[in-house]
């Protein structure tokens, strides 16, 4: 059976929102516990938003097509979150919306500021380029409160370890860029939950995002020193070889994606 749970959101949120998560079950080195789809329903609502269908597997389609689906939700292109999305289109019915037209079925591609109302909950899409051009986040309103309850954050925050920048299709400054924009979201009000794309949930935005801005900026001194070294241009496998030396040889490639996005970064500087 798929792994389910509940993110609470506070004893204060109006209207309350069920978000649960049900686990793909298709763990890996690069997917951690498996792809993380998840179900927001308001009270009352006659069906569910889901974000990221995940891959093709009956039981966990089905899993999520259960009490009916109003809305599909795309957080990005990778295909551990849009393998089933013409699958579940058919068995649901419902609309699939993306930042990027080829996953849309049956409605028109997401905008960054765009407000949603379906499944008796409030979202806003957040443009969040980086991780893949077509990433996004969606923010889980409550009224008119500013911040959020919650933020899906897909790939672009994982709920263990950090993320790759999927170069050349992903970029290391919009990647930055859009952490800083989830960090002040996270850092407007109280804690605001994490709801990832891979990994457990995490309590408080601002301060995994202060990490991972941390962590790049840690990474860049790194290549900056490697290219000290090898010369300034040194391929990305070497570079590779210095800062990630003792990375598993199974996500080798990932590696090397975000070297190659470091490096068009440092020599774009």
């Amino acid at each position: 059976m798929p792994d389910t749970a509940d993110a609470t959101q506070p004893a204060d949120a109006r209207p309350p929102v069920e978000a649960t998560l049900v686990r793909a079950p298709n763990p890996g080195p690069m997917t951690l516990d498996g792809t993380n789809s998840w179900m927001l329903r308001g009270p009352h609502a006659r069906g569910a938003v889901v974000v990221d269908p995940g891959p093709t597997d009956a039981a966990h389609l089905e899993r999520l097509a259960e009490g009916g689906v109003e809305l599909v939700l795309i957080t990005h292109r990778h295909p551990d979150h849009t393998e089933a999305v013409d699958a579940f289109a058919e068995l649901t019915g419902a609309p699939v919306r993306a930042m990027s037209d080829e996953w849309c079925r049956g409605a028109e591609p997401l905008v960054d500021g765009e407000r949603l109302t379906a499944g008796g909950v409030d979202l806003e899409v957040l443009a969040t380029p980086g991780h893949t051009a077509d990433s996004a986040c969606f923010a889980l309103r409550r009224g008119d409160a500013p911040e959020p309850v919650a933020v899906l954050t897909g790939d672009t925050v994982l709920g263990r370890g950090t993320t790759i920048i999927a170069h050349p299709d992903g970029a290391l400054g919009p990647y930055l860029d859009a952490l800083r924009r989830l960090r002040a979201i996270g850092a407007a009000g109280g804690p605001v939950t994490v709801l990832p794309g891979h990994g457990p949930v995490l309590p408080d935005l601002a301060a995994i995002c202060d990490a991972y801005l941390a962590h790049r900026a840690e990474r860049l001194d790194q290549v900056r020193d490697a290219l000290a070294r090898l010369g300034a241009e040194a391929s990305a496998e070497a570079v590779t070889d210095l800062v990630y030396g003792d990375v598993d040889a199974g996500v080798r490639f990932a590696a090397e994606a975000s070297v190659r996005a470091q490096l068009a970064y440092l020599r774009d500087e």
